[in-house]
């Protein structure tokens, strides 16, 4: 056995020993397994959302709900496991709630028409801010982040949740309620995007040798 997955069973060993005790009402317990875990449930909740705010409110609402539930946790998956998934759908519901907020503030402000069907105002384009967006960054790193950033949301997730947080697509599915074939054929789709952003950054800098 392998030094990282001795330490990975040691970790789950005594994931499990704090969790019998907190289950039997030791607030300490649970306390040592919020230790424990905020860091990796923060790291997915900012990797999701983009917002720190928002991630440090997803953090303290995962806790919470596991906390509330946790005699219902009967030990199927590793306790790390399903906090993640706690923490996944907190994160999805943030940015489907952000996604309504968005699309009311947009139609509030729709242009308007005169009574003849004409515009009464002409919107205003931010070209300088689309091209911001758009243009690759100096460093590879900041450049796959831009194009992450740039996926739609529900490539973003499913991206992030299997490459960068290692779910299943089992796992995924429960937490999205998507098919297994529609998180793989999202998953391929954004692998696709990011791949071009790294040939757009090679491309780039070779054409400025």
């Amino acid at each position: 056995m392998s030094q990282e997955a001795s330490q990975e069973e040691d970790r789950q060993e005594e994931d499990r020993l704090l969790l019998g005790r907190a289950q039997e009402g030791d607030v300490s317990a649970f306390e040592a397994l919020v230790g424990l875990h905020q860091d990796r449930v923060y790291g997915l909740a900012l990797r999701m959302t983009r917002s720190e705010a928002d991630a440090a409110e997803i953090t303290q609402d995962t806790f919470l709900s596991a906390y509330q539930h946790l005699k219902d946790f009967r030990g199927e998956a590793a306790f790390g496991s399903w906090v993640h998934r706690i923490a996944a759908n907190h994160a999805l519901m943030r940015l489907r709630h952000r996604r309504v907020a968005q699309a009311a503030e947009a139609e509030l402000q729709a242009p308007e028409f005169t009574e003849r069907g004409t515009l009464a105002d002409y919107p205003v384009t931010d070209w300088s801010r689309d091209a911001e967006e758009k243009a690759l960054d100096a460093e590879l790193g900041q450049a796959i982040q831009q194009a992450a950033d740039r996926l739609p949301e529900g490539y973003r997730e499913v991206f992030l949740l299997k490459d960068v947080d290692g779910l299943s697509y089992e796992q995924i599915a429960e937490v999205t309620g998507d098919s297994i074939p529609a998180i793989k054929s999202r998953l391929h789709r954004a692998r696709l995007a990011l791949r071009e952003a790294i040939d757009l950054f090679y491309n780039r800098d070779n054409r400025g040798a």
